[in-house]
């Protein structure tokens, strides 16, 4: 499989690993161009668990990053060490990163995002210990999403790695208990996105096209 671009994401990314942690690892690939000349498309996704890795094709990469996907986001912000492929072109495409960036698709993301941990934190049954650990992971991830959402609306640049993880696990622990105290924080990030912020109102899809077209030029068979 030619891998353009691949690195370690989730919490081990952010700061908020623990021991029993899992490692996480995100990626794209580009499909044989000839793979798109017959009748069906070439599978796009690639997802093992053993270990933890999802690889997408780069077009459907770029679809998921112009859409705003936290996920898909992430991998071409990451801290330098954190990369374990990075190719000429997946080098190109942390070039263009900016470029995937629009509000809309930001805020209706990231707080979608946020507003689902909300809900699977509330149905959790948090009299079980092991649900307990589970709504205490949902909350971690409420509150870092808010915080990565508001702060690419406000400059423009996706923080991977927290600044302050405890305080983000202490958060955590505090909405396993009392889930409705995080919905004060979803309404101050909404009230956030409502202020002007840095992001265009859309993206600029010329230079993925442009980048994908020499990516399928890159993986043509050799004369």
């Amino acid at each position: 499989m030619n891998v353009l671009l691949s690195g370690i994401v989730g919490s081990t990314a952010y700061g908020l690993a623990h021991a029993g942690s899992d490692l996480d690892r995100l990626g794209l690939f580009a499909a044989p161009t000839v793979a798109f000349h017959g009748l069906h498309r070439p599978v796009e996704s690639h997802v093992t668990t053993a270990p933890d890795r999802t690889l997408h094709e780069a077009a459907k990469w770029c679809r998921l990053a112009l859409s705003g996907n936290p996920t898909a986001t992430e991998l071409v912000w990451l801290p330098e060490e954190l990369y374990e492929v990075r190719t000429p072109l997946g080098e190109e495409l942390i070039g263009l990163r900016e470029s995937f960036l629009s509000g809309p698709a930001v805020r209706r993301a990231y707080l979608g995002y946020a507003d689902q941990q909300l809900r699977k934190l509330a149905v959790r049954d948090r009299t079980d210990p092991a649900g307990r650990a589970r709504a205490a992971k949902h909350a971690r991830h409420l509150v870092r999403l808010v915080r990565q959402g508001v702060g690419l609306h406000e400059t423009g640049q996706l923080e991977i790695r927290l600044p302050d993880p405890e305080h983000v696990r202490a958060l955590g622990e505090r909405y396993a208990d009392r889930p409705e105290d995080a919905t004060a924080l979803l309404a101050d990030a909404a009230a956030r996105f409502d202020r002007p912020g840095t992001l265009p109102a859309a993206p600029d899809e010329r230079p993925a096209e442009a980048w994908l077209h020499r990516v399928r030029a890159a993986h043509l068979p050799t004369p």
